[in-house]
């Protein structure tokens, strides 16, 4: 297991399209963060709340999430589209011991990288907005919550990858359940309506950085659901990945 492990962060850190990925996820955090921040410090006269300055500074979380997904579908639809999954498979004939090597390296990556520019949005934002620290209730979930949010985000792209093996097809999946689809689950009528749209893919992750009092799921039971989700289409990606020919 060392040695795929090995082997699949030499294939993420050394891939240019991931690398540059990496690099436009963190961007687009920080970045757009930093952008809508230096707008309402602009055009405000006097200090924002903490609450509302803590969600300027990371206003950046929706974009980012589709580099963290589209980096998912990469690491492993890339193969496929290449052609190098025939080799892959040959080193590894053991199948779901490549697919888990493939989603504890990504996850490590994903994680550090979403971490660190949530936090560095939430600083940036902070220097300029002057409205929250660290110390604030709720703020450190919020950072924390926003890290872990966009590596599932990023495994869901790669659950999505495997089971499609397409990379545009993948990725145009990954934006409509991340996307499109959550927020139209607002106009359902009544409890059931309500029930979906508590528990729909992104409304239920969001949940572990910015506690909603419309959503009924808690921040840790709404994160529980969107892995819940990941797991939906993981599972069958990974029964087709033995049965399917390269």
């Amino acid at each position: 297991m060392i040695d795929i492990l090995r082997s699949e962060w030499t294939k993420i850190r050394s891939v240019r399209s991931t690398v540059w990925t990496l690099a436009i996820t963190a961007l687009l955090m920080v970045g757009l963060g930093a952008l809508l921040s230096g707008s309402v410090a602009a055009s405000e006269d006097g200090p924002v709340d903490p609450v509302s300055a803590t969600r300027i500074s990371l206003s950046g979380i929706m974009l980012a999430s589709m580099g963290t997904a589209a980096l998912g579908v990469l690491v492993i639809s890339g193969e496929y589209r290449t052609g190098a999954i025939r080799t892959t498979l040959m080193a590894v004939p053991r199948r779901l011991k490549l697919l888990a090597g493939k989603i504890i390296v990504f996850t490590a990556v994903a994680l550090t990288v979403s971490m660190a520019a949530a936090l560095a949005s939430f600083l940036i934002g902070q220097a300029i907005l002057d409205g929250a620290t660290l110390g604030d209730p709720g703020t450190v979930q919020a950072v924390a919550g926003t890290g872990l949010y966009l590596t599932a985000c990023g495994l869901f792209g790669l659950a999505l990858g495997a089971l499609i093996r397409h990379t545009p097809g993948a990725i145009v999946s990954a934006v409509a359940l991340i996307l499109v689809l959550p927020p139209l689950t607002n106009g359902l009528p009544g409890r059931w309506g309500q029930l979906v749209r508590d528990h729909f893919t992104s409304n239920a992750g969001m949940e572990v950085a910015f506690p909603s009092e419309a959503n009924q799921l808690g921040p840790w039971s709404g994160f529980g659901v969107y892995l819940a989700w990941i797991a939906i289409v993981l599972i069958p990606a990974a029964v087709l990945l033995r049965r399917r020919d390269a």
